[in-house]
């Protein structure tokens, strides 16, 4: 049982706006609470030790860069899981830009990409950055084009260097969002894999199964959507260990999970390899019943510019004389992808509209003055981080500014 978890509540953010008046920037800032991070991680270290897999390997996390889209939180975390006795050197990533800060970072990285990236972008990729040819990435392949692609990238290099693409090939495992589907799709890839040995190194399958924590349970359990997720994947690697035996090895990545389903896989799971990234932020997209034992650590501070008596709409003077339960409140910026989450009851006016700019707000009575500060729970982590150049971390009333990765 994790002791002394972090309270969010009134208190928890005035003391915040507090040290933001003392030490802050003045405009919107993107924080991250370390104490709260920290609770988190320690959430998924217990959920890993219990952990059981039907290959009684051990499962391996993998941190989702784009969801935790800053080198120095990424440090953090792999420091705070070491210390827990937990390697953590796997790392998806979603974006080409991204590769060469996280190997910068981390050069003994093991990377998955996410998504199948086109070709050019793995060409360019090697001619800017040669001297990660010998790097540990798996590249994702979704179809036999983008595999023959890829060959053809091998076989033209050649002539130049030795260079061996390592392939994890996607399969869909119920979300619909590309991927292998048939038996003979994966056989096509797998032969070519074979037959091209010195060009392509197969490395493991990627199953993403978000769809399970989310499909309606008037449609379907998420017992039995996982079930049949994890069906379709022992499915794919039973024939590969069936009719491709020199293609399988004991080290291959058998990825799948992500933050919706993480809970999921460390109850039982035919992968060895989880990935996941959002959750140890909280953003409310992830308000799943999967996850209720994790907290929120990501928040927007936003400063208040201007506080009127009432909101005042354009065209509608007849509604000055209503009585008014709040007042009008313009922050630093706005529109982002969160809820207004403090003050309790703040809220955008339906009928002004919305601005990225200042926005305004309306605010329960004498909550707030100017110059106090406004906060909002983003809805994720992937989106609204890479609109910050930095990351402000939150520990012991102190800031710790870091640079965020932009895509």
């Amino acid at each position: 049982m994790l002791k002394n978890k972090k309270k969010i509540n009134k208190t928890y953010f005035q003391k915040l706006t507090q040290d933001l008046q003392q030490q802050g920037t003045a405009m919107p800032q993107l924080i991250v609470d370390i104490d709260a991070l920290t609770q988190n991680i320690g959430q998924v270290v217990q959920m890993l030790a219990r952990s059981e897999t039907f290959n009684s390997q051990q499962l391996q996390p993998r941190l989702v860069v784009k969801s935790l889209a800053c080198i120095e939180l990424l440090q953090i975390i792999v420091k705070q899981f070491q210390t827990q006795g937990l390697s953590c050197d796997r790392f998806m990533v979603f974006h080409a830009v991204h590769l060469d800060a996280i190997l910068q970072a981390f050069p003994d990285a093991d990377i998955l990409l996410g998504k199948p990236m086109p070709a050019k972008v793995v060409t360019d990729f090697y001619a800017q950055f040669p001297h990660y040819r010998q790097s540990n990435i798996q590249w994702l392949v979704d179809s036999t084009a983008r595999l023959q692609q890829y060959l053809e990238i091998t076989k033209q290099q050649s002539k130049q260097y030795n260079l061996q693409l390592k392939v994890n090939i996607e399969i869909d495992v119920g979300l619909h969002r590309g991927g292998v589907t048939t038996d003979d799709e994966m056989r096509q890839l797998l032969k070519c894999l074979t037959e091209n040995p010195q060009h392509l190194r197969f490395t493991g399958l990627m199953g993403y199964d978000a769809h399970v924590a989310k499909i309606p349970t008037i449609l379907q359990s998420m017992d039995e959507s996982y079930q049949q997720s994890q069906t379709t994947y022992q499915n794919y690697q039973q024939l590969i260990k069936a009719e491709f035996p020199t293609l399988w090895q004991e080290d291959l990545c058998f990825n799948g999970a992500g933050s919706p389903t993480f809970a999921l896989h460390c109850q039982r799971t035919v992968c060895n390899d989880i990935s996941f990234g959002s959750m140890l932020l909280k953003p409310s997209d992830f308000d799943l019943k999967t996850l209720q034992n994790f907290q929120p650590v990501l928040w927007i501070a936003t400063p208040v510019l201007k506080v009127l008596p009432f909101s005042q709409i354009p065209g509608f003077p007849m509604l000055d004389r209503l009585p008014h339960r709040k007042q009008a409140v313009f922050v630093y910026g706005g529109y982002w992808m969160a809820e207004y989450h403090y003050p309790q009851g703040t809220a955008p006016h339906a009928l002004y509209g919305r601005s990225s700019n200042q926005e305004m707000v309306q605010i329960p009575k004498n909550s707030v003055a100017a110059d106090d500060y406004v906060f909002l729970r983003p809805h994720q982590s992937e989106a609204v981080i890479p609109q910050f150049s930095s990351l402000f971390a939150y520990q012991s009333g102190q800031f710790q500014q870091w640079k965020t990765l932009r895509e």
